[in-house]
């Protein structure tokens, strides 16, 4: 196993009190952890790839590698889709499962997330260069809550009756799309997973999921306690590979019924056009951005003042900048920009740059050297477009992926670094006089994933939410997010919404023609008819003498009114059997 302690020169070493009592409060990594799966994960069987190929996985705060891991491609994910189409088939045990008890499986997968938590978030920041505590307090926390929400979402997902022009009984009943393919991101590898995986089982469809080269090993974990978990085989597959190969296979393959992707917006073009080229599966894209955060005038008491600082440096600096919700572009008002800046360069003086097992570590390095030299060039465009660099902008360490946190101020709408998402610790901070200003300069963006504002005057808060682009606008604060609410955003931030289980949904329309044919029904074809729609609706359900006893039945409505029922249908006398019936359709 690698060392996780990097060099880094002229570095402040830690006060030994308090970073001794930061190890006695705090729970500790798992020291040497050993890195358990390394392959295919299909059909609940562990699988090399079909090729015998395998990729290096690497720890970002050293560059060693850790291990190998077997390399999915097009063959990997035909056997995945393969495992997925069968567990979705017609009569398996996936699709015969009761809803209440998917929701079981997710909530039990959840508990041994939370069991296994400590070991879980010492790989993530080993593999991710995430610092450990954060990890193990934010996203695996998230992650638990999410396959929580979901498993309570499992047997609530209810269809709804219409009032259609005409003697009908019409309604509708939401059911699972079929085989979901999965692509997500490097940077929150355990709460994608789990963002990606919990609305699409909860909902009853099976899953194919490709994590990023970059960050596979955690996700191969989530694998191995699912099927400790019992769900059954081919319902989640995880094939870890590149994404020319097995994530543009996952998105043209025609036995994937839909896609949802986490990543670049470019690369996001690029599955939305594959998807519609292949069977125009339905997609859902949570792509780039590059996020406003407005900062007024009346926020300058010294406490907002403080909060509006530290909400911006960690609205923009969380994560080592790796986040789509980065909070880059901070317009601040004229009148308070100067102290603004001094206050925000001051703290970003003061941010903890270091190995991602050190309590004391605010910042872990960037994901992979490709990316630490991308924002090097970022910052250096800003320097020679003109910007002012207040603090950082080079390289930090004698090994690893480190940057240090930078500022810019001065920056201009047209600079680079203020229209392309840089996805690093650097924070740009641009002036402005007026409202319309601002809402104009904020919204002159090709992305609108989020935005933030910061004032003390609800009024202008409402005006300026409302006007803002964005798919999530969060007032006084940053970076609050919930598996309750939706999430996604305006133009090239993507189409669709995490959490909102539509997406992973399709909506059936049934109709039943009550005057003309009810009459000629026999008794076992009203039975088919009640039976169609029992799922969405459970007291209609009673109908059904194979569903319900004859003591439910006599709570639900009364032994009298079930053999005047029969009898109606018995000896179709049409009218009495057309008025009992709208009875009951009126008592659901």
């Amino acid at each position: 196993m690698t060392s996780s302690k990097i060099e880094i020169p002229g570095e402040v070493k830690s006060d030994p009190a308090a970073l001794m009592a930061s190890l006695q409060l705090m729970p500790n990594p798992v020291p040497n952890p050993e890195i358990k799966y390394t392959k295919i994960f299909i059909n609940n069987e562990w699988h090399d790839s079909v090729s015998g190929k395998a990729f290096a996985v690497y720890n970002p705060a050293t560059g060693e590698q850790i291990c190998e891991v077997q390399e999915a491609d097009k063959a990997d994910v035909d056997k995945a889709v393969q495992a997925a189409r069968l567990a979705f088939s017609l009569g398996s045990v996936w699709r015969k499962m009761d809803a209440s008890e998917r929701g079981r499986l997710l909530a039990k997968l959840a508990d041994l997330v939370e069991r296994d938590s400590v070991y879980l978030a010492t790989i993530e920041s080993l593999n991710s260069g995430k610092p450990f505590l954060p990890t193990l307090f934010v996203d695996l926390q998230a992650t638990i809550k999410t396959l929580r929400y979901f498993a309570g979402y499992a047997d609530k997902i209810h269809g709804t009756s219409i009032p259609m022009d005409g003697e009908y009984l019409t309604f509708t009943r939401y059911e699972p799309i079929g085989v979901c393919g999965q692509i997500i991101p490097w940077n929150f590898p355990l709460m994608m997973t789990a963002w990606k995986l919990a609305p699409a089982v909860a909902c009853g469809n099976t899953v194919v999921l490709k994590p990023a080269e970059q960050t596979p090993l955690t996700c191969l974990c989530i694998a191995a306690l699912a099927k400790e978990a019992g769900f059954p085989p081919g319902v989640i597959n995880i094939l870890p590979g590149y994404g020319p190969t097995a994530g543009a296979a996952i998105a043209s393959h025609m036995g994937i019924d839909k896609v949802a992707f986490t990543g670049s917006t470019e690369v996001g073009k690029l599955i939305q056009e594959a998807a519609g080229k292949s069977n125009l599966k339905r997609i859902t894209l949570e792509l780039g951005g590059k996020n406003p955060n407005i900062i007024f005038a009346d926020a300058d008491c010294e406490l907002q003042m403080d909060v509006a600082v530290e909400q911006a440096h960690q609205g923009v600096f969380f994560n080592a900048g790796q986040c789509c919700t980065a909070g880059s572009r901070i317009f601040v008002e004229d009148s308070i920009h100067d102290e603004f800046v001094r206050r925000s360069v001051d703290r970003a003086k003061r941010r903890t740059v270091g190995s991602p097992f050190d309590p004391m570590t605010e910042q872990g390095p960037q994901i992979s050297r490709e990316q630490q030299n991308r924002v090097l060039e970022f910052i250096q465009s800003g320097v020679s477009e003109g910007a002012k660099l207040e603090c950082g902008g080079k390289a930090l360490g004698l090994k690893g992926f480190f940057i240090e946190p930078t500022v810019f101020s001065n920056v201009t709408d047209d600079m680079r670094i203020a229209r392309e998402e840089i996805f690093g610790p650097v924070q740009q901070i641009l002036k402005f006089k007026t409202i319309e200003e601002v809402i104009e300069r904020a919204n002159n963006s090709d992305y609108g994933l989020v935005a933030a504002v910061f004032t003390s005057d609800i009024n202008k808060a409402m005006t300026v939410t409302t006007a803002l682009q964005a798919g999530t606008v969060w007032i006084n604060c940053f970076n609050a997010l919930s598996t309750q609410c939706p999430f996604g955003g305006y133009k090239m931030s993507g189409n669709g919404r995490e959490f909102m289980m539509i997406f992973v949904l399709e909506t059936k329309q049934k109709h039943l023609d009550l005057p003309e044919r009810v009459g000629s029904f026999e008794t076992t074809e009203v039975c088919k008819a009640t039976t169609a729609f029992s799922v969405q609706q459970p007291r209609l359900m009673l109908l059904h003498p194979s569903i319900a006893s004859p003591l439910t039945f006599l709570w639900e409505f009364g032994l009298l009114f079930l053999s005047q029922l029969a009898s109606a249908a018995l000896e179709n006398e049409n009218e009495k059997l057309q008025k009992l019936l709208i009875v009951s359709q009126i008592y659901i």
